[in-house]
């Protein structure tokens, strides 16, 4: 861990952990289609990179709206897990990080999942006293895209019933 000018090794955990904070909601809230919190997440001229650049975004707004354009829909299911993070501060309001990212997306309109592992490439900054982030990205170590199993039994937070009509109530 770097040590800052002044920091003690104390306040650098508090700001790590922050950090880590800030990344875990962003995937909680790309997972619960919780545009507004996703928003929060950002800085207001974020940038992204996705699967490599493929995908690429200026401007919180930007990529708020290919988010939710991409798994907006009720009939999209997904499941993103980041672990593993090395954070480094770098000052005192900038930091980098490398995460460990598993997804599994489910489409159930066409019954297709991509499921895979990637590694996250983040900037950060401090901005009016909380961690924001910068940049974003990640480039993929495999992927998969399949045909989903049976879904008869498949029950989701967004529309409280069976996607595929049958199934509990």
């Amino acid at each position: 861990m770097i040590r800052l000018q002044g920091g003690s090794a104390v306040s650098q955990l508090e700001e790590i952990e922050a950090i880590k904070q800030l990344k875990y909601r962003y995937f909680r809230c790309l997972d619960t289609k919780d545009w507004a919190g996703i928003r929060e997440t950002l800085a207001e001229d974020a940038t992204s990179a996705y699967d490599g650049g493929k995908y690429s975004f200026e401007g919180r707004d930007a990529i708020v709206q290919f988010l939710s354009d991409a798994l907006g829909s009720s009939r999209v299911v997904s499941r993103h897990h980041g672990h593993h993070p090395e954070i480094e501060l770098v000052s005192e309001t900038a930091a980098r990080g490398t995460w460990y990212l598993e997804d599994y997306v489910l489409f159930c309109e066409t019954k297709l999942v991509v499921r895979g592992a990637a590694f996250y490439h983040d900037e950060y900054e401090k901005i009016d006293g909380r961690w924001r982030i910068k940049s974003t990205g990640y480039e993929r170590t495999y992927e998969i895209v399949e045909k989903a199993g049976p879904m008869e039994n498949l029950r989701t937070m967004f529309d409280g019933s069976s996607l595929s009509g049958g199934g509990a109530t």
